[in-house]
């Protein structure tokens, strides 16, 4: 989503860096730094600005997701952030994810605000600044946050993104997938046969069908996706009539 609109309302004359700042946690303490020295700091070690809380009446839902890319639980405070998660730790190139990562003290035509982006995660292709909010609950005062949250990210170097929604099908195929995830054996030889057969872009009923042993054969190819030691389409539904190729194709 763009919030590009709600730039105009910031501070963003001459020496802005220098009077925004960002704090985080690291070693336990709080540090802060003028947002023109950020891109100099180390980005290890570094913990939450504030911890999650569950309670009876609450209306979200925060928990722990486990991710493969870090081997480690991480903690989400709604079902739109564990979605993300999920999401990420399929991407495959994840090394670290820090919730609630910093607090950003920015200054505006009316004063002075606060904010605190859900997640920094870093790949090995970049960093990513990531807020998350479905769109149709996005208000004016949160597109106000996003945008200096987006600011900051651009004099870091980094990236940054609103997670507001999904196609309508990633939901289900990552779920898919992610029952499939964890490490597997192959007793059975059943693995060897499916990539040969994704090698030449069959269909994954096809596929599942080819062999001996059908309902294995369905949970190994939902594994070797995962893995991306095979690939398909991801901008349509996965299916039997998804056609299933190498990895080497599909990535």
């Amino acid at each position: 989503m763009s919030v590009s609109e709600s730039r105009l309302g910031l501070d963003l004359a001459a020496g802005w860096q220098q009077r925004w700042s960002v704090t985080w946690h690291s070693a336990g303490e709080e540090v802060s730094y003028a947002v023109a020295e950020l891109a100099r700091a180390a980005l290890n070690g570094l913990g939450p600005m504030r911890w999650f809380t569950w309670r009876r009446d609450q209306r979200h839902r925060p928990g722990l997701e486990f991710l493969l890319s870090t081997r480690r639980l991480h903690g989400f405070e709604s079902l739109e952030e564990a979605q993300l998660l999920l999401a990420l730790d399929f991407a495959g190139e994840v090394i670290e994810v820090l919730p609630q990562p910093l607090r950003l003290v920015f200054t505006t035509v009316d004063g002075t605000r606060e904010h605190t982006p859900d997640f920094l995660v870093l790949t090995r292709t970049g960093v990513w600044l990531i807020d998350v909010r479905p769109a149709d609950l996005i208000e004016e005062k949160d597109r106000e946050s996003f945008a200096p949250a987006g600011e900051l990210a651009e004099a870091c170097g980094w990236h940054f993104a609103v997670a507001a929604g999904w196609r309508g099908h990633v939901r289900t195929t990552l779920d898919w997938l992610s029952s499939r995830r964890r490490p597997q054996s192959d007793p059975l030889g059943v693995e060897p046969g499916l990539m040969a057969g994704a090698a030449v872009g069959r269909r994954f009923g096809e596929l599942a069908a080819s062999g001996a042993y059908p309902p294995l054969a369905r949970a190994h190819l939902l594994h070797l996706l995962w893995h991306r030691c095979i690939g398909l389409d991801l901008m349509e539904p996965l299916g039997d009539a998804s056609v299933i190729v190498s990895g080497e194709v599909g990535a």
